[in-house]
């Protein structure tokens, strides 16, 4: 039987992609399409009538409460792929995976999640190095630094628990060693470009990603869908699907 999916923010670019996607995917069938900007689309989950099986979420962390509250109320998992929430919004989506299963990660991309197990890797074996990361992204991205950053940025904290994050460098001091550095770029049509760099005075490691297309966005969180249809409530990741 195929998975019934909702699609939320389904009339922006990576919500389209999404549900072409999901039409494309004979393990699939669209549910329904939300957002309130989108012409003939329902604006909230709790406005689908039809059975479903998961929500996946490329709308706004701003709707994040409502998201929250609908999918609780029809007790369905959510493949959370927004970003940019405030402290509160992340509060309320750890209290909500008590009730329901939520898929969450800052990048969405397989490889991604690859990258940052390098790097917390790299952050713990090369310990006295210092560490600066640079994104960069479309210039219509509204949060900076973007998810993915910080996600690497904790990834390597992990290793040094006494890390601070630096979001760029003017009118700051000399550098400290445990300061992680963090550069965001906006230009163009850029996709999503994310580089970890390690430096001491005789050498340098980098470990880089970039993203050719959106669509590896829609592609991972299709996986993630199937991924977390059944499951019981709690908070799952890239790590949960890759079997770590």
């Amino acid at each position: 039987m195929a998975i019934r999916v909702i699609v939320s923010g389904a009339a922006g670019h990576m919500g389209r992609i999404v549900c072409d996607n999901v039409n494309n995917d004979p393990e699939l069938k669209l549910a329904g399409c939300v957002d309130p900007h989108g012409e003939g689309m329902s604006a909230r989950v709790a406005d689908i009538s039809e059975n479903a099986d998961v929500v996946i979420d490329f709308s706004s962390h701003e709707g994040t409460k409502q998201l929250l509250e609908d999918c609780i109320e029809k007790g369905l998992p959510i493949v959370l792929c927004t970003t940019g929430q405030t402290e509160d919004e992340l509060a309320q989506i750890e209290e909500a995976a008590k009730k329901t299963a939520i898929f969450r990660s800052a990048n969405m991309s397989v490889g991604v999640a690859l990258v940052a197990k390098l790097v917390n890797e790299v952050a713990e074996k090369f310990s006295g190095s210092e560490i600066e990361i640079i994104e960069a992204h479309h210039n219509r991205k509204v949060d900076a630094p973007s998810g993915t950053a910080i996600m690497l940025a904790d990834a390597a904290k992990k290793s040094r628990p006494d890390s601070v994050y630096v979001q760029g460098r003017a009118g700051h001091a000399k550098r400290e060693n445990r300061e992680i550095g963090i550069n965001s770029i906006r230009m163009g049509n850029i996709v999503g470009m994310h580089e970890v760099m390690f430096g001491t005075n005789t050498q340098t490691i980098t470990i880089k990603h970039e993203a050719h297309d959106r669509a590896l966005f829609a592609d991972g969180a299709i996986d993630a869908a199937k991924f977390l249809a059944g499951k019981e409530a709690g908070m799952y990741n890239m790590n949960d699907l890759l079997g770590e």
